[in-house]
């Protein structure tokens, strides 16, 4: 039998260059060619092989010093741009400084300062807009030889130049080492900030993006400065960037904290709508971001966009995150007049092909119900209207958006149960199975057979999640206490599941307390179970105030996306907060007192999963009698704890316990329910500005080291 053997190469010795081996390979490379090769195309790609290196603060590269000075002399127009800051083309010297200034080597970093600062005085603007650049390029290699030169000083005085693209790059090239500094100042008074906003029609789509960000960092010292500002950068609302749209609402909104006439305040909130508007002409990229930072700015300024309802209804070729995005912005400007119009269009929306989009749509109409009371009524009849068609997923966004309105406006549309339960069998998603359970729970007294439903949830008990045997739990000690012959054998039975045929603490510690509760006294237990629920509200996801102060400082950046603190998105960026001045209007500024109320415990979100009453009622009882028994000394070890709980439920309630056939269990107490809310608060410390001395003494300088 004849046999094949894989087939191997043979080994010519080759092995992966060091970097040894990488810098005599490239010596080579500039030293060959000769003759033969006219167009010097072996000495480019070498040139260009040693920048990517340098660039990527590869050291080695500096033994080829003298080969590529050997290269001087070659009269390569794609050459010189690598070098030769001394041509009479001030393309080449450009180019040449920028090469030198991206690579990360001392001795180059070293040799670049002499050449920037030569440069700073060159004759043509396109060369000292570059190396204006390039400063800030050089603070990124080494902060400290750029703060013990000249060149920040040097940088503030092209701010005199006469070329507004140069004045707009020295004034971007500021920014970024104030950005990236600790110990520099930047200061803007308003003759800067009044020179700088003079050049702005001359500059480029960048110059102008620049300058308005540096804006941002000028505080009015008087309402008047704030407004004759904002009117005299307005015009670039209508710019055909979107970048610089942005970035101009993004300094008015900060302007308007400074301005104390509401009336200039208004005018302003009407001039920030159109272009809003207009950027939703763009592409589904620009769309999103205007719409998120549309989000933002009404939390902030609600007048912004007040009679535009109509241009945020979704087409039918936007993307799933634009519709989603558009149908938030619906919600929060839905109200009184517009309702049925808003309906009409949700009902649409409600019979699309997306699955997830008609959800959103559901969801939006049962949180219309809660938050204008007029058209409850309307909504449920399309909610009802909707839960017709006996489709899935639509049943089961709308069974939990009632159980929300059933919160909102107890003992009013009860009348619906009976339609709910007609789609028991629709049901199999946890949330929806928790709100259908909390509703039977809730109404057991007014549910005929509201003890058979509950049971045909029970036999699936132990292969629930988690959320659904929550309420469950809660829906079966409800019916007890209001029905007492018909939850009598079931009490018992959940009871003895949830503690000890279960791993997960939250229900134990639950069904303990509970225990507690009905072992005691039936009237506290009553209270505390069936006792009055905390109002809900139907509002959007709300910031926290000093979120959406640091937020409207961010406009049209990246963290508005996320409508996360800048640190979040960007970990080395600056936290920005409103510097005081006498012309800040404080009492404007969102605080918690003049905001609604940020609370996920009460607060419906069309992005979460909706709140959850009963589960949140029972989960802070049972965190209070986790307190309550800690305060008294508890004790830590675990041992003494269960003993503790077996001579607690022996001792007290004993023919109560016995009458409902509930055993004695060794597990101990404590946990949470896991539902607590968290929150992210930003304490950053206001940031402190100096203002230079105006008039005599004031030299335009805008860092001080």
């Amino acid at each position: 039998m004849a046999m094949f053997l894989a087939y191997v190469p043979p080994d010519h010795g080759l092995r992966p260059l060091t970097l040894q081996g990488k810098v005599a390979e490239l010596r080579l490379e500039l030293n060959s060619g000769g003759k033969k090769d006219k167009n010097f195309t072996q000495k480019k790609i070498a040139l260009k092989k040693i920048v990517a290196n340098m660039t990527m603060s590869n050291n080695e590269m500096v033994s080829l010093f003298p080969d590529i000075i050997g290269c001087m002399h070659i009269q390569s127009l794609e050459i010189k741009k690598m070098y030769d800051m001394e041509d009479p083309n001030p393309l080449v010297r450009a180019l040449a400084l920028r090469t030198m200034s991206y690579v990360h080597v001392k001795e180059f970093v070293e040799a670049t300062v002499p050449l920037v600062k030569r440069l700073l005085r060159d004759a043509d603007p396109y060369v000292r807009k570059t190396a204006a650049f390039c400063v800030a390029k050089l603070y990124d290699h080494d902060k400290y030889m750029v703060e013990q030169s000249d060149l920040i000083d040097r940088l503030n005085q092209l701010l005199r130049d006469d070329n507004p693209t140069v004045v707009a790059s020295a004034l971007a090239g500021l920014m970024d080492i104030w950005e990236r500094s600790d110990s520099i100042k930047l200061t803007i008074d308003y003759s800067n900030a009044s020179k700088m906003v003079a050049i702005l029609p001359d500059c480029s789509e960048w110059g102008q993006t620049y300058i308005l960000e540096a804006l941002m960092s000028y505080v009015p010292q008087e309402s008047g400065e704030a407004t004759l500002l904002a009117e005299r950068i307005a015009p670039r609302l209508s710019h055909s960037n979107s970048a610089v749209v942005l970035t101009c609402i993004r300094v008015i909104l900060y302007l308007m904290n400074y301005i104390a006439d509401e009336k200039q305040i208004s005018a302003l909130c009407r001039k920030l709508s159109p272009p809003l508007v207009t950027l939703l002409a763009k592409g589904p990229e620009v769309q999103y971001l205007a719409l998120r930072n549309a989000l933002l700015i009404l939390q902030r300024r609600p007048d912004v966009l007040r009679n535009d309802i109509r241009v945020f209804f979704c087409k039918y070729n936007d993307p799933i995150y634009v519709k989603v995005t558009k149908l938030e912005l619906i919600f929060m400007l839905a109200n009184e007049k517009n309702i049925d119009e808003v309906l009409t269009e949700l009902r649409e929306y409600a019979t699309e092909v997306d699955v997830h989009f008609v959800r959103k749509a559901v969801r939006a109409i049962g949180k219309l119900a809660i938050k204008i009371e007029p058209a409850a009524r309307a909504c449920i009849n399309l909610l009802l209207e909707l839960v017709a068609t006996k489709v899935p997923y639509i049943v089961q966004e709308a069974t939990v958006v009632i159980r929300n309105i059933f919160r909102k406006y107890p003992n009013q549309y009860e009348s619906i149960i009976g339609t709910l339960c007609e789609h028991l069998d629709s049901l199999d998603e946890p949330e929806a199975k928790a709100a259908m359970v909390w509703v039977i729970g809730q109404y057991a007294a007014r549910i005929e057979n509201s003890d058979v439903l509950l049971e045909d949830f029970l036999d699936s008990f132990a292969e629930e999640p988690v959320e659904v045997q929550l309420a469950l739990l809660t829906a079966t000690v409800k019916l007890f206490i209001q029905r007492p012959t018909k939850g009598q054998d079931l009490v018992p039975k959940v009871l003895k599941w949830a503690t000890e045929e279960t791993d997960n603490p939250d229900l134990r510690d639950r069904a303990y307390m509970y225990w507690r509760l009905l072992s005691t006294d039936m009237n506290v237990a009553k209270q505390m179970v069936m006792g009055e629920k905390p109002p809900i509200t139907a509002e959007s996801e709300k910031l926290d105030p000093q979120t959406l102060e640091e937020m409207c400082l961010n406009v049209g950046t990246l963290a508005t996306i996320y409508l996360k603190p800048v640190q979040t998105v960007f970990r080395s960026a600056r936290p920005r907060r409103l510097a005081d001045s006498p012309a800040l209007q404080k009492h404007a500024i969102p605080t918690s007192a003049n905001l609604p109320a940020f609370d996920t415990n009460k607060n419906l979100s069309m992005f979460g999963m909706g709140g959850q009453p009963a589960v949140l009622q029972a989960g802070g009882a049972q965190q209070g009698t986790a307190n309550a028994a800690a305060g008294n000394g508890a004790p830590a070890d675990m041992a003494n704890a269960v003993s503790d709980a077996d001579a607690y439920f022996a001792g007290i309630g004993s023919q109560q316990m016995a009458a409902m056939g509930i055993h004695e269990a060794g597990d101990s107490f404590g946990g949470g329910n896991g539902n607590e809310a968290s929150y992210v608060v930003n304490q950053y410390a206001p940031q402190q500005v100096f203002q230079p001395a105006q008039g005599v003494g004031s030299n335009g300088d805008l860092l001080i080291l």
